[in-house]
This record gives C-alpha cells, structure tokens and sequence, in this order.
C-alpha cells in the first residue's frame, strides 16, 4: 500500500481503501464503504463504522440511521453539493460492535486524506467514536464548536442514537439551529 501522502486524489484513496488489508475486518467485509455526497463539501459528517446495510451496498448511512442523518440534513438547510460522508473505519465489525483503537488506527491514514482531499468548511462528528478517532486527546462538548487543525468541528448524536432516543433529537435540532451559520 502507498504511503497517505502518496494519495493525489479522492479515486487513490479509495483505491487504497479497497486494496488494505491492514486489520482482520478486510477479511469479514462484503463492501467496503467509502463515501457518499459531493467531492467539495462545505460540510463533511464523519461516522462510526458500516453496519449491515451498509456493508451489503458499499453505502455510508443507507439503513435506518441513514433516514435520521438525511432528516439532519434536511433540517441543516443543506443541498446535495453541500455535505458529503465519511466513517472513521471503512469495514464493518462483526456484529455493529464499536471499532476498536487497532481498527481506528490501520483507517486513520484513510480518514485524514480524505478530510484533507474533501477539504470541507465543517466537519461534524456523529458521535463519540467519531470524536475518538478524529481527535482522540480532546474531548468535545454536544453542539459545541470547536476549531482543530484549521477546521471548525461539532459534535452531534450519531443517527442511530436518536433511533433508540428519541428525546434527544430535540436537543440535536437545537444544536443544529444554534449553528447553522457554520454552515453557509
């Protein structure tokens, strides 16, 4: 495998994404799962890992959680060129279990180049094991934003939280309206 800063372009790390076998999950995975939205996002939304339906169609947030995250969108006032997104981890682990830090670490390359590629004007974590991988020293609060490495990062809930909690999506629509000026 190419070293990350090898990788030019978006197709060469996802070229290297389909190539690793850095872990033991490259050995479980039916698809690998890339990306979906645009190449030039203003906001770039980083998930934990595939779940089934996502490792059944290569398609980042296609299942329930994926509903939630497009209702997100939506309520954002974002466009389709506007938003892309990633996982921290490209390959599900056995039974949805959270990635463990080998796992984060063999996709880390994968992630930074992506984030760097992408280049977006946001970054929002959906969840802790987004934030965990992201920028493991530092600990964010809920709908606080935050600039790291030059970029403004929050945190939200992960969809799929909100699937099992529903009181919370009022709080994560009020994180997103006291925040929506990062994203014009």
């Amino acid at each position: 495998m190419k070293m990350s800063s090898e990788w030019k372009t978006l197709e060469d790390v996802e070229k290297n994404i389909f190539e690793c076998t850095a872990c033991p999950l490259s050995e479980t995975v039916i698809n690998k799962v890339v990306r979906k939205g645009s190449d030039k996002p203003k906001v770039l939304f980083i998930g934990e890992a595939p779940g089934k339906n996502e490792d059944e169609t290569g398609v980042p947030f296609c299942g329930r959680a994926g509903k939630i995250l497009d209702e997100l969108i939506d309520y954002a006032g974002l466009e389709d060129r506007d938003w892309a997104v990633i996982n921290t981890i490209k390959c599900r682990p056995p039974k949805n279990r959270n990635p463990n830090k080998k796992e984060l670490e063999a996709c880390k390359p994968f992630l930074n180049r992506q984030i760097e590629l992408l280049d977006p004007k946001a970054i929002i974590l959906l969840g802790n094991t987004a934030e965990k991988a992201f920028c493991p020293d530092r600990k964010l609060e809920w709908g606080i934003p935050e600039e790291i490495n030059e970029r403004i990062v929050l945190k939200l809930y992960h969809p799929a939280a909100l699937i099992y909690t529903r009181s919370r999506i009022e709080s994560q629509n009020a994180y997103i309206d006291q925040n929506k000026h990062l994203f014009e």
